[in-house]
């Protein structure tokens, strides 16, 4: 079924929800320590379930209730032999091949959508210099794996996904050799290893860092069990500091100013434009009376370039930005489908290899576009319909469910009109 959003202003409070990317690895530290962790403040994601359901796999008892779970990782890896179905998440599937490896296992991993397009070489190359059988499909996540994984020397590219560096930081502590990691390219994604590895230390795991080019890992570590509560997600606050910018009045509440996650650059890059950014007693909130043209490299923080993109959509000026051929293997081509989006909507943007620019407009028109089955594209598109003069349609709105189910609730909640209506 699609929506078709009435075009108002935004105006309210919003929790932002908590961190995708922290509970990830929250989770997978509290079920590789000995003892019970119990980890606060969670939303039951598609990826979260995703994860929670992987953990369990390897025989980690985890208990669910409303907004938190107790975590038991006594019984850690006490299978050796299971499925593991990864859904659509990337995290979950890159984080846990290590970690399913740690013991000798034979193991069946799965997915959905788009995440067996994913690219994955990094690991296959792991397992033929350690002599670790496998058995894929082309472009379908039905990945066999036997075998156990050693320590030793591993070298993997930086410009693919950090996932992959996250996995081998969570798995190699635990194996009896030292090891290290080189990085054979430039760190993209920092952000997201310093998530790893801030998480790493709070669960009592040491490794050295040197300059994102080399990390020493000492083998033999044992991971401490330790209470968590997880922080706001500034993936998702950005939707809400671009809609400030547009002119909307949203406050935030919930957002941790001194976080390590990269996608708090947005509000510097919204800075940048001309906004302002208020922190009072009751929230945060962005303003904007006028945004310029900005050049962005979005090779530090993809995740938010499609609801930037909409910012840039709307400022005076042309904007780029570079370095993000990697949204092109996500839930679905984000390059493409931003550009198409906006030009839909009635902006200006072209589309390049790694890159893109976008013209600023006065307005958006609306219209009718596709969510692609990707959570960021239909919050992007949500946010887009408060700058535009007639409804936006939009396909599939109930993929949000993968990052952030009651987006459509908030939305609400601030003023945003939808009913649902038949595609024409």
């Amino acid at each position: 079924m699609a929506i078709s959003i009435t075009p108002k202003q935004l105006s309210g409070t919003v929790c932002v929800p908590p961190s995708k990317s922290l509970a990830h690895r929250a989770i997978i530290c509290a079920s590789l320590s000995r003892g019970r962790s119990v980890i606060t403040n969670i939303e039951y994601s598609q990826d979260i379930r995703a994860t929670i359901g992987a953990m369990k796999s390897l025989g980690t008892m985890i208990f669910e209730y409303d907004d938190y779970l107790e975590i038991d990782g006594t019984t850690t890896f006490m299978r050796n032999q299971c499925e593991i179905n990864c859904f659509e998440s990337g995290s979950t599937l890159r984080f846990m091949i290590p970690i399913s490896l740690v013991c000798e296992s034979n193991l069946h991993y799965i997915g959905e959508g788009r995440l067996g397009k994913r690219p994955m070489q990094v690991y296959y190359d792991i397992f033929e210099q350690q002599g670790i059988s496998y058995l894929y499909r082309e472009n379908v996540l039905d990945l066999y794996i036997r075998g156990r994984m050693h320590g030793g020397e591993f070298e993997i590219p930086g410009d693919v996904s950090s996932q992959f560096l996250s996995g081998l930081l969570f798995a190699l502590p635990l194996i009896d050799e030292d090891s290290r990691i080189v990085i054979t390219s430039p760190m993209q994604s920092k952000g997201y290893v310093d998530l790893t590895l801030q998480m790493l230390e709070k669960y009592g795991i040491h490794i050295e860092n040197h300059d994102y080019r080399e990390f020493i890992i000492r083998g033999g570590q044992q991971y401490q069990a330790c209470d968590y509560r997880v922080e706001a997600d500034f993936s998702q606050a950005a939707f809400y500091l671009v809609a400030g910018a547009l002119h909307n009045d949203v406050l935030l509440q919930d957002l941790n100013i001194d976080s390590y996650q990269g996608d708090k650059v947005v509000i510097e890059l919204l800075k940048q434009m001309g906004c302002q950014f208020e922190r009072t007693a009751q929230g945060d909130r962005m303003s904007c009376q006028k945004m310029h043209a900005i050049t962005i490299d979005g090779s530090q923080c993809p995740d938010i370039i499609p609801v930037m993109a909409l910012a840039c959509a709307v400022s005076e000026g042309t904007s780029r930005i570079e370095n993000i051929s990697r949204l092109r293997i996500k839930e679905c081509d984000r390059l493409k489908a931003t550009v198409e989006v906006i030009n839909q909507l009635g902006g200006q943007a072209k589309e390049f290899e790694d890159a893109m620019e976008i013209q600023g407009v006065a307005s958006l028109q609306g219209g009718h576009v596709s969510s692609y089955h990707d959570h960021r594209m239909a919050m992007m598109e949500a946010i887009a319909s408060s700058v535009c003069d007639q409804p936006v349609v939009i396909d599939d709105e109930q993929c949000v469910d993968k990052s952030y189910p009651d987006f459509w609730e908030d939305f609400q909640s601030l003023g945003g009109d939808f009913h649902e209506c038949e595609l024409g």
